[in-house]
């Protein structure tokens, strides 16, 4: 589904798309800052990066659901070092805003 599909054939796309436009318009008439909105939604997006992190590495070990594909050794550390340096990250933030 994308642009390359008429209007009738992707009414989804084009509902999401059409609302996405509608409320970024709307936003033009509040007073909300644009670039605070922005930085909100990326700290935001930080946060609930790591259990969402967490739950895909769980995931991608195992066989049951990743069959051939399940990672292990080196990329499995390399992926829970990620998810970990993350997790420090957001509790430092949080840290930060209390001290």
């Amino acid at each position: 589904v994308g642009l390359a599909r008429k209007p009738r054939e992707a009414r989804a796309f084009y509902s999401v798309l059409a609302l996405s436009a509608g409320i970024g318009i709307g936003l033009n008439f509040t007073p909300i800052n644009p670039i605070s909105a922005l930085y909100w939604s990326a700290v935001i997006n930080g946060v609930l990066a790591v259990p969402v992190m967490v739950l895909l590495m769980v995931m991608a070990r195992r066989r049951d659901v990743m069959s051939k594909f399940a990672i292990t050794g080196p990329l499995l550390w390399l992926g829970w070092l990620s998810t970990a340096a993350m997790a420090i990250c957001v509790v430092a933030m949080i840290a930060g805003f209390f001290f």
